[in-house]
């Protein structure tokens, strides 16, 4: 049964998650216990010919927690919303893809981050790029309007995780899909909230 989240409880939740990536922003080498910048790419088998092509300074804001792109083909033209696109690795990866004929939106919560994904774009020639703030559970798209949405260690932080992946079918066209890198809770979860608030983004 998922926990009942309060709005105060959910504004305390999201102002964690800012905190904590507003430091990923400046960069996020020793602050997961996991490979990150190029070294996560390399170690996650990203595809070795747009991993050359992406400048060093992007790479080394690199902080997902695996790769989302193994798990289906994105194709030239098509429209993806990165969702939680943090310094946006993921979303340029995805606009060398689609090609100038494609659309990719990336979302985040945290405006530090989508300074920094901003500025990742700039070190691009890449167009077909918008960075957008805002949540999942609430999605600022029309129905219908993309092809495929990516997440890549974002959706374990959604207080709401029902109300996200009803947001993410509304979005997406009709055969659309959904491919998804995060982490999940292999021991048990606190019975109280507190403890469990307390430990978001940890």
């Amino acid at each position: 049964m998922e926990t009942e989240f309060t709005t105060q409880d959910k504004k305390w939740i999201q102002n964690t998650i800012r905190e904590t990536y507003s430091k990923a922003a400046k960069g996020p080498k020793g602050l997961f216990n996991y490979p990150t910048g190029h070294e996560g790419l390399t170690a996650l088998k990203y595809d070795p010919e747009l991993l050359q092509a992406l400048p060093p300074d992007v790479a080394a804001s690199y902080c997902g927690v695996g790769n989302p792109f193994t798990l289906g083909l994105i194709n030239a033209g098509d429209a993806v919303l990165d969702v939680g696109c943090g310094a946006g690795v993921d979303t340029l990866f995805s606009a060398m893809i689609t090609g100038p004929s494609g659309k990719v939106v990336g979302i985040d919560l945290t405006p530090a981050m989508l300074e920094r994904a901003k500025k990742n774009l700039s070190m691009t020639d890449l167009k077909n790029v918008a960075f957008k703030e805002g949540s999942v559970e609430n999605l600022p798209f029309a129905d219908e309007d993309f092809n495929i949405v990516t997440s890549n260690g974002a959706l374990n932080l959604v207080p709401d995780k029902a109300k996200a992946f009803a947001e993410i079918c509304r979005v997406l066209k009709p055969g659309g899909r959904l491919m998804v890198a995060d982490l999940i809770l292999t021991g048990k979860l606190p019975k109280e909230k507190d403890k469990i608030i307390k430990s978001w983004a940890q």
